[in-house]
């Protein structure tokens, strides 16, 4: 088979059409990183050594297959990351729900379509047309679907650097973006890594809820809102329930205080737009949802991978940290008899909060 080398392909040139080709597709940036990650797999580590991954035990069973592409996808020498906006044009305004404590907060990023189908699907298209102008090549799509270090691989890439909060940054447009990569066996020119400009800032650490970023570049996740209310599976603490508020689906505080977010650009993809008014949820209503209507509501959705019970079990919680009142506790309690154990011991909590 006749290799990259040997076809006479500028892959400057390449590197270029594939950059063009994103855009195209509706990516914002697309970025070439190798695949030496020495450096993130020793913070990768010792994360890991420390516990900070909680109970997504998976972290812990790939090793270093996330840190060492070769070893996920073998022949992999480049990887190509792509960025994809999310944040909504058309999205009630984050501050006044949190404010609200009889309306459930959603991150942002999951109030549309689920992004991975996204995603995947634009890669896909994007490696096609690599495809057809170089011939077959060896590629690998991956959406957060596979231990890969997609961060530390686009900063690599120089689509943005690491934040003291662990999300990437972008220094013209904040961080509201998902990250996509194609692992691929093409020898192309690689790009710059971008620099870090956090500078002296703390703001992200400060208004964190739970004090989940321990110190700068350090989450421990199992203090971590996102990791409680979308990863854990089993029952949310009970010294961090008060501090969890009304977010029943992640948290976007680190975002929303970071002043590089400023620059930060509506997307107009229609994929992303909030549906069933869930920027917005009366919590009481979601409490009543059906779990046929919970996956009815949530089809297509990022929300549906954390299931019907934890979906109440984060209910229960945001409605024992509102103010009382009898619409509150007659919801709760119409919930006391759920089959679940898990359900009812948060719905308890909540009332004992109200009693």
């Amino acid at each position: 088979m006749h290799t990259v080398q040997n076809r006479n392909i500028d892959l400057a040139l390449l590197v270029a059409d594939i950059k063009a080709w994103g855009c195209e597709l509706g990516f914002q940036r697309i970025g070439i990183a190798d695949v030496e990650l020495s450096e993130a797999e020793t913070h990768l580590l010792s994360w890991l050594s420390r516990g900070r991954h909680g109970a997504m035990h998976y972290m812990e069973s790939h090793g270093t297959r996330r840190s060492r592409p070769q070893d996920l996808q073998p022949g992999t020498l480049r990887v190509i990351s792509a960025r994809l906006d999310y944040l909504p044009g058309q999205v009630a305004d984050t501050a006044v729900v949190l404010r609200n404590p009889s309306l459930g907060f959603i991150s942002r990023y999951a109030l549309g379509r689920d992004y991975h189908k996204v995603m995947r699907g634009r890669l896909q298209k994007l490696a096609e047309r690599i495809e057809a102008r170089v011939g077959w090549f060896q590629y690998r799509a991956f959406s957060d679907s596979a231990p890969v270090l997609e961060k530390a691989l686009a900063e690599k890439a120089g689509l943005g650097w690491i934040g003291k909060h662990t999300n990437l940054i972008d220094k013209q447009t904040g961080s509201w973006f998902f990250l996509g990569e194609l692992y691929t066996d093409l020898p192309l020119p690689v790009d710059t890594p971008a620099e870090n400009h956090c500078g002296t800032c703390h703001a992200c650490i400060d208004i964190c809820p739970t004090q989940a970023i321990v110190a700068p570049y350090e989450l421990d996740a199992r203090r971590c809102i996102s990791y409680l209310t979308i990863e854990l599976r089993g029952a949310i603490p009970v010294e961090l329930r008060p501090l969890i508020g009304n977010r029943i689906y992640g948290c976007d505080d680190c975002q929303l205080v970071c002043p590089w977010n400023r620059f930060a650009r509506p997307t107009d993809e229609p994929n992303f737009a909030p549906r069933h008014g869930l920027d917005t949820p009366e919590l009481i209503k979601l409490l009543s949802w059906t779990e046929e209507e919970f996956l009815k509501y949530t089809e297509g959705s990022a929300i549906r991978r954390i299931g019907y019970e934890c979906w109440l079990r984060n209910i229960a919680v945001a409605l024992g940290n509102a103010p009382t009142s009898e619409p509150l506790t007659n919801a709760l309690k119409a919930r006391l008899d759920h089959a679940s154990e898990l359900v009812r011991e948060h719905v308890k909590w909540a009332l004992a909060r109200h009693s």
